[in-house]
């Protein structure tokens, strides 16, 4: 069993910036693509970035050119920059990490409004 601890959401003012970071309880982590989602009330839950274990990413294009996610294999953690935050950008973020099993973290709230 996988364990990903998420932090680092909160109140964020337009054009503002947030990082968040997903801790994972096992190594496993090293060898796993790991994915940030989010989700707004109402809506399904969306992919906003990726990262495989040899560090290839991908994004959304609502968020390409503003989030940048990155990892730190030593501390089995990933990252999601978000900068020039738009009031759309407001959802639950979670992490997620793939393997023979997808694992899911708590979610953390991210609320962009002035």
């Amino acid at each position: 069993q996988v364990q990903l601890v998420e932090s680092g959401g909160g109140l964020a003012q337009p054009g503002g910036s947030l990082r968040l970071s997903c801790t994972a309880s096992s190594a496993i982590f090293k060898i796993s693509t790991m994915a940030w989602y989010r989700q707004a009330p109402g809506n399904q839950r969306d992919l906003v970035a990726t990262i495989t274990a040899g560090g290839s990413t991908s994004y959304a294009d609502s968020v390409k050119g503003r989030f940048a996610i990155s990892r730190d294999n030593a501390k089995n953690t990933v990252y999601l920059q978000m900068n020039r935050l738009k009031p759309e950008d407001t959802a639950v973020y979670y992490c997620n990490l793939r393997g023979y099993v997808n694992y899911w973290g708590q979610g953390t709230q991210v609320t962009v409004s002035s």
